[in-house]
């Protein structure tokens, strides 16, 4: 199957000449192409380049889009969601909103806690029918590259479940999908006095149970006060290193723990939220291959602090940006309306959330090297948005501005 883009009127390549991510001045450089064209065959950019030096010779018996009214931009990779869950909770959105803190509801039973009671109650198949739902809707919204983590079960039969779950979806489903275990994602009321049995279930039992059957690609952990402190986090972490897992951590989210300089000292894949993050912490990611995944819709929706996307491209750390989808924290799943937040609140320009939704979150995933960007060799993941130039699309937010989205080289119908 061969597939031809030709006559884009603006193409945004984000090319990386070979490289995993963009870091510093690297963010703004979109590598774009006026008046463009990409060729397509089966599931890979065969050739990428402008229109007058295509030969219209290469056409024939391909399907042809003309773009010319059209801006081109790679798929978005959502690198951080918890989109399995069950149930909602919009009452907690009104308990905030008449006054309450997020710490105040959780004493209430609610945050986490309250979906973990829902997750435990529903089935299998109706985790995977609501997560369905939100995975055709991201679609349509450009993403097609989606992260999903459990951390709503909290013991071993139900954090199973929620994996079992995502791994089926990423073989039901067109969206590429990466599972990550986050069993340390809160303790569970039945550990609550004896929170060092729980971290024992999760190393000698969950993680080795979860690595044998390949039901995860990545192990995290929320390392912040109350949860998981630096110590217990890093016995969690290496119990899943030396299970083959790869590493993610939550950190900084609530407080200054040491979380970044943790996840530099392990290397891990990303370390994410970073709304207070110190200096230190700032350095010790520059000096690191870890990405800082920031989670501007959580700030938004929760009214917290921002974390300080400026200091940090600016010190060299490879920022990424991701929803977050949850029920509790980011009940959205829309990529441009987080470019929009992060461009009013964090002082990021557009070119640098581009880079930051698609290339470095696809390196956030250990992706990059087939996701992230319209390059020669990559998965044809590819969005069309019917917009004037690329600025517009986080100027002017709340609109789905797809046109056609285009995974592995399949122009996708809804």
């Amino acid at each position: 199957m061969k597939l031809a883009l030709i006559n884009i009127k603006q193409l945004v390549t984000v090319a990386s000449q070979g490289k995993r991510m963009k870091v510093g001045a690297e963010m703004r450089d979109l590598g774009i192409i006026e008046n463009g064209a990409v060729m397509i065959e089966n599931e890979t950019i065969t050739w990428v380049g402008r229109m007058e030096d295509l030969s219209m010779g290469d056409l024939n018996e391909t399907d042809v889009v003309d773009c010319t009214n059209y801006v081109v931009i790679p798929g978005f990779v959502d690198s951080h969601t918890h989109l399995v869950f069950a149930g909602s909770r919009e009452d907690e959105f009104a308990m905030r909103s008449a006054g309450a803190t997020y710490q105040e509801i959780a004493e209430r039973g609610g945050g986490i806690l309250n979906t973990v009671r829902r997750v435990r109650a529903a089935s299998k198949k109706e985790l995977k029918k609501f997560a369905r739902k939100y995975i055709h809707n991201m679609l349509k919204q450009g993403t097609t590259v989606v992260e999903i983590k459990s951390g709503y079960g909290l013991d071993m039969d139900n954090e199973i479940k929620m994996l079992e779950a995502i791994a089926e979806l990423g073989r039901e489903e067109v969206m590429t999908i990466v599972s990550t275990f986050l069993g340390a994602h809160a303790i569970p009321p039945e550990f609550k006095e004896n929170k060092s049995d729980y971290i024992r279930l999760i190393t000698n039992k969950m993680i080795p149970y979860i690595a044998q059957r390949n039901l995860a690609e990545f192990c995290d952990v929320f390392c912040e006060q109350g949860y998981f402190d630096l110590q217990e986090t890093e016995t969690i972490l290496s119990s899943a290193k030396q299970a083959g897992l790869a590493l993610k951590l939550h950190a900084e989210e609530l407080s200054p723990l040491g979380g970044s300089e943790l996840a530099a000292r392990l290397n891990t894949f990303s370390v994410d939220h970073l709304e207070h993050i110190t200096e230190n912490g700032i350095k010790a990611l520059a000096e690191s291959q870890t990405v800082a995944t920031l989670l501007p819709g959580v700030s938004f929706f929760l009214n917290h602090q921002y974390a300080p996307a400026r200091a940090m491209i600016d010190a060299g750390v490879p920022v990424a940006i991701a929803t977050d989808f949850n029920p509790g924290s980011c009940m959205s799943y829309s990529m441009p309306l987080m470019m929009t937040i992060a461009c009013t609140h964090m002082k990021m320009t557009p070119e640098e959330t581009i880079t930051a939704t698609t290339l470095n979150a696809a390196a956030a995933l250990n992706r990059s090297h087939e996701y992230g960007s319209i390059e020669v060799g990559k998965k044809a993941d590819v969005v069309i948005f019917d917009i004037p130039n690329y600025k517009f699309l986080p100027y002017h937010f709340g609109e789905n501005h797809v046109y056609r989205t285009i995974k592995h080289g399949v122009l996708l119908e809804f």
